[in-house]
């Protein structure tokens, strides 16, 4: 690919504002994740309890998909785009003012920064109708990468609780949040063309074909895997390998800022050698990584009560980081290639799809989240919800096989790109 060709081609001040908007609202949708030890702290929660919480604003992002899809081909992305913005940044400066102080007050806060993470459906369809199908991989690639925002909350959001509280943390939140909103109203534009109007009917004729629902179950195990980890790894290394919680967050921040930065790479890939070729591939790494992470023993405790800082953790937990920065890398390229292949097979439907494949992959995350609290409060350990998702991770790699001599020889042969 040609950077000159490429920049031609679409509109790059739209894309970078798409970018930013979906990296600064994953950042706002996930903040809970690593800030649960210390929001929770004087509520007595059961550590299954916490895994709901954190839970909560996957879910919600993953219903909200739909209804911000439909709003977005109604008013267009842009406004749409401004209005989610200035919720969440209001939320947000509400809970920096006044807190959190009951777990009601917790999921209802969960619940608007729901609409963070419904940017997903406003964001990359609004970067890929810029664009045409040659170059749909990397463009939803980069776009997608937004979800490197985690990388700012578990990084930061632990060390700044620590030392101004946790409340603090959402007042910090807002300054990039109202910088990229500036940008997004000054750079974003929609792109040419009439847009039709969209129908929850039209939702449900999309469901009856066969083809969506793969999608739907790819974007499931890949998205969901992702912003699952992201939301749980914090609790998971607190509890796991009773780590402190400025080491969890630094730890989970390695590892997904080692995969974020993949995404547009695992599109790029995947218009080179084709979706499927790398799909497949990346699951068979995913489903090797959950494996082996399903069997890993509990760490020793700590000595003091805050827990194991960084440089103190046993080998036990390194070895766990290592296992999951390679699981996500393959996760976060995993979500390049899906979205390499979608625009591909729904051209006319990137909107409608984007709003279905991205709430299935919401609520995966959520499922993820929740399976590993429901797998330590039944077994004590957390194994059996990283079987469970190691499983699905094999069943995707046994659906490409089924579904790949149809795709290559229908709709990805008449498309003129590699599948």
């Amino acid at each position: 690919m040609k950077f000159a060709e490429f920049k031609k081609a679409g509109h790059w001040p739209t894309l970078l504002a798409a970018f930013l908007y979906f990296d600064i609202s994953f950042m706002a949708w996930v903040a809970l994740g690593p800030l649960m030890v210390y929001i929770a702290h004087d509520m007595n929660l059961a550590v299954s309890e916490k895994f709901t919480l954190v839970a909560i604003p996957v879910l919600a992002g993953a219903l909200l998909r739909v209804p911000m899809g439909i709003l977005a081909d109604i008013i267009g992305a842009k406004r749409t785009g401004i209005i989610a913005q200035l919720i969440v940044t209001a939320a947000t400066a509400w809970v920096w003012r006044y807190g959190l102080d009951s777990k009601l007050a917790i999921i209802i806060f969960g619940l608007v920064l729901g609409i963070g993470g419904a940017s997903f459906a406003v964001a990359l369809p609004q970067a890929s109708r810029w664009y045409p199908p040659q170059y749909q991989g990397v463009v939803m690639g980069i776009a997608g990468a937004g979800n490197m925002g985690v990388v700012i909350d578990t990084m930061l959001a632990p060390t700044i609780a620590e030392h101004f509280g946790w409340q603090a943390v959402f007042g910090f939140l807002l300054i990039p949040m109202v910088l990229v909103l500036a940008y997004y109203v000054f750079a974003a534009k929609d792109a040419p063309g009439e847009r039709k109007p969209i129908s929850l009917k039209a939702y449900a004729t999309l469901l009856r074909d066969p083809d969506s629902r793969w999608f739907m179950f790819f974007y499931f195990i890949t998205f969901g895997g992702f912003v699952g980890l992201a939301n749980a790894l914090p609790l998971y290394f607190t509890v796991q390998y009773h780590v402190s919680g400025v080491a969890a967050g630094l730890l989970v921040s390695l590892i997904v800022a080692f995969g974020s930065g993949f995404r547009p790479v695992g599109g790029l890939i995947a218009d080179r050698i084709g979706g499927i070729r790398s799909l497949s591939v990346l699951f068979a790494v995913v489903v090797a990584a959950y494996l082996v992470i399903a069997f890993m023993p509990e760490g020793p405790a700590a000595p003091t009560a805050a827990g194991w800082s960084l440089l103190q953790m046993p080998r036990i937990a390194w070895m766990s980081v290592l296992l999951f920065s390679v699981g996500v890398l393959a996760l976060r390229m995993g979500n390049g290639a899906v979205f390499q292949l979608i625009p591909l097979r729904f051209r006319q439907d990137i909107g409608l799809m984007t709003g279905l494949v991205g709430c299935a992959g919401g609520v995966g995350g959520f499922f993820l989240a929740q399976a590993l609290g429901t797998a330590k409060a039944a077994t004590g350990g957390f194994g059996a919800g990283f079987l469970f998702f190691g499983a699905l991770a094999l069943l995707g790699f046994i659906g490409l096989a089924m579904v790949k001599v149809r795709w290559r020889t229908t709709w990805g042969a008449a498309s003129g790109a590699r599948v």
